[in-house]
């Protein structure tokens, strides 16, 4: 939608840039903001610990919150014993916020359908439809299923209609046409049991050309039916990675969308299937145990750029890169976590800078608004994201992120300070107007203030190192 007209920065003055907004592209703009739990035995006492987090979790407004069931949350603990507690410790919560309706994503198999190398003993996966058969009676149907130790149901009653089936395949020993066969198979189980469920498919751990690689065995042979195709984006996992290497994938991001979409339009029945990124966060690497890095086996050390002003940048600039591409669905991993991961402390509930960058995206640009794109000329693409809509109601809406790196090692660097002036003469007069920031002065815990402005036809903001301003104006 942009155009670089001056390079980075380019001018006398690099610190002056200026974005111009024209009428609009008729591309619609829709991203619906989420985020995750993990329920397992490291976070399934999150609620517990914080009785209050509900109210900040509603507050944010996620839309089909994901719960992915792992390890000791798995809840089939043999082929004759289920406990749900530590699952439901998480699931119940999240079935009462928000919008009521939870993804619930099937990460994996009870371990006891596995060998001891993580593949499936039955690989025509007829035990693993069992599974999440029961899984689906269990939320879904009045008095649960009943198995050897008695009868399970879920105590709130409250159906859950969105499904993921597996997690990260390629990464979890099931080439595509393994995944297909199980898919074929999960997805009819499932339906058998509730017709109205809906599935988001692959949920793919994802890098550049994944989609060419691993999409066409899937695209071509899945015969049941697909809501959704899901992926997974992490710009790193490896936290010594520089701000300017981190910034660098995000384009990456949306030129693989594109490839999913090819994909997808190969096969007619799947023309018309969103793709929503149902996992997102700077980076994905964890202490798998000793302080060891999971992904390098060096030291561990926690990549704070998750939840530091580094974020209030990266983020937008995904957001926008994304939804530009067609995604239309945007999750957080995860909900209650550290400073690399979490929107709120674990331990406190309390909003992490994160919370409040989601939060602001989720409001200033909601799904539900009719949005369209306009179009835009900046001085600066590289180092400056433009996001511009109107909605449906006349209202415009002006999105400036700044991810201009100090200096090319900077690991969690405080970026550089930007003047941009924006200029919206072509949009004609407007009634009144807001701006809001969200940079280093931006309080963590009470998060930032919309501060009114006069309509004009030229707007200067100042962008104070790596930070988001959102200009909104009304008629």
């Amino acid at each position: 939608m942009g155009s670089n007209s001056g390079g980075g920065g380019g001018g006398p003055n690099p610190a002056q840039e200026s974005v111009v907004i024209s009428k609009g592209a008729n591309e619609t703009f829709s991203v619906a903001m989420s985020t995750s739990f993990q329920p397992a035995e490291w976070d399934d006492q999150f609620f517990t610990l914080n009785p209050t987090a509900p109210i900040a979790l509603g507050t944010l407004a996620p839309h089909h919150i994901r719960i992915q069931g792992v390890s000791q949350a798995v809840p089939q603990t043999t082929a004759s014993t289920w406990d749900f507690n530590m699952l439901d410790a998480i699931t119940q919560p999240v079935l009462n916020v928000a919008d009521h309706s939870p993804e619930f994503q099937i990460a994996v198999a009870p371990t006891f359908m596995y060998d001891s190398n993580h593949n499936f003993l039955d690989p025509a996966y007829q035990q693993f439809a069992a599974y999440t058969q029961d899984l689906v009676k269990y939320y879904n149907v009045a008095g649960g299923f009943s198995a050897a130790d008695g009868q399970h149901a879920s105590p709130s009653g409250t159906p859950i209609t969105w499904w993921g089936i597996y997690n990260e395949p390629n990464f979890n020993n099931l080439d595509s046409t393994q995944y297909t066969q199980l898919y074929n198979v999960v997805v009819p189980a499932m339906q058998a049991v509730d017709p109205s469920l809906k599935y988001a498919a692959v949920e793919l751990g994802d890098y550049a050309e994944l989609a060419n690689q691993f999409l066409p065995a899937f695209v071509s042979g899945v015969t049941a039916h697909v809501d959704v195709l899901a992926t997974h984006f992490y710009s790193t996992c490896n936290q010594k990675d520089s701000d300017a290497t981190l910034f660098a994938t995000v384009p990456g991001f949306a030129n693989e969308v594109g490839d999913i979409y090819a994909q997808l339009n190969t096969n007619p029945a799947l023309r018309t299937v969103p793709v929503w990124v149902t996992e997102n966060n700077v980076n994905a690497d964890y202490d798998k145990g000793g302080g060891i890095s999971a992904c390098n086996n060096t030291t561990f050390v926690t990549d704070e750029r998750g939840s530091s002003p580094f974020f209030a940048a990266w983020r937008p600039f995904v957001f926008s890169q994304l939804g530009k591409a067609g995604v239309q669905a945007l999750y957080h991993w995860d909900y209650g976590a550290d400073q690399q991961y979490g929107e709120a402390d674990y331990n406190t509930g309390t909003p992490q800078l994160s919370y409040w960058v989601d939060y602001w995206l989720g409001q200033i640009f909601p799904p539900a608004a009719g949005a369209q794109l306009l179009r835009y000329q900046s001085t600066d693409d590289r180092e400056l994201e433009t996001l511009a809509v109107i909605n449906g109601d006349r209202s415009v809406v002006i999105m400036v992120a700044n991810h201009a790196v100090n200096a090319s090692g900077d690991n969690n660097g405080p970026g550089v300070r930007r003047t941009v002036q924006v200029d919206v003469s072509a949009l004609g007069t407007f009634s009144s107007g807001s701006l809001l920031l969200i940079d280093k002065n931006t309080s963590a815990s009470a998060g930032p203030i919309e501060g009114s402005i006069t309509p004009a036809a030229k707007v200067t903001i100042t962008l104070d190192g790596y930070a988001v301003a959102f200009l909104t104006l009304k008629p």
